[in-house]
């Protein structure tokens, strides 16, 4: 019997998570796993040795070695063969990302989060500076907390949503790096909703929320469709430390 993987500590989800050739081709993309991106990203872009790479992991360097010779292949794959670059599941675990201050949520319950921005949804999800949490339960709140963000970017966010364990984001323009970024959290998203915060997370809770699942963040405004209301599907978001074994591994291969 093989045995069974460990799982690879990443540092967060990437801002861009496809790359293209400029001219069209229908050869199958090639897919690469954050385990693999986090190598690229720690060993070429940070200049870390791979020492210091498998430490920030939590592997063993030759396990570095044979994940960064895959990565690097697959690049050489996407740029000689000028084929689409896909950055998608693999076998990893997000790094903690600050989440020791936020409320601790039960078992039994939803939480959503907003962006915040006095008492409103804040239209740009990549600027955030605040998010708004609400636990439900038996479609009430039960609990909510203001918390601040630990840094700008799609990728950034969606780490720090997922280590706080949550399970669905209501929020304005939303760009499509950062939506790739919470399907690969499992946060189920709500976009193109205006107004209070407050009476949206309120809405989600009973399943009433009407919101644009197409809604796209243009940097000059905002667009809403007709709008779809929400039912009670949820997904459950955990997030994961710096524990050791394969408690909170994410793994997938390929799509």
């Amino acid at each position: 019997m093989p045995r069974k993987q460990r799982c690879r500590c990443i540092g967060g989800y990437p801002d861009h998570w496809e790359f293209s050739p400029e001219e069209s081709s229908d050869k199958e993309p090639v897919v690469m796993g954050l385990d693999e991106f986090e190598t690229i990203r720690l060993l070429d872009r940070e200049g870390l040795t791979q020492e210091q790479c498998a430490e920030r992991m939590g592997v063993a360097r030759t396990t570095v070695t044979a994940i960064y010779e895959s990565s690097r292949r697959k690049v050489a794959e996407a740029l000689v063969d000028g084929r689409r670059l896909l950055i998608r599941g693999g076998n990893y675990q997000l790094n903690d990302q600050g989440s020791e201050n936020i409320m601790q949520k039960g078992s039994d319950r939803m939480r959503i989060a907003v962006t915040y921005e006095n008492g409103e949804i804040f239209q740009h999800f990549g600027h955030t500076e605040q998010f708004k949490l609400y636990d439900v339960e038996a479609g009430k709140i039960v609990a909510d907390q203001i918390v601040p963000t630990n840094g700008s970017g799609h990728g950034a966010l969606a780490g720090f949503l997922k280590a706080a364990q949550v399970d669905a984001l209501i929020c304005g323009g939303i760009g499509m790096g950062a939506q790739n970024a919470l399907a690969e959290a499992g946060i189920r998203l709500y976009g193109g909703v205006t107004g209070s915060a407050d009476a949206a997370a309120l809405a989600l809770a009973e399943g009433r929320l009407e919101y644009d699942p197409d809604a796209k963040c243009d940097h000059h405004g905002h667009h809403h469709g007709e709008g779809h209301e929400c039912g009670h599907h949820h997904d459950e978001g955990h997030g994961c430390g710096h524990q050791e074994g394969d408690k909170g591994c994410r793994q997938h291969h390929g799509e």
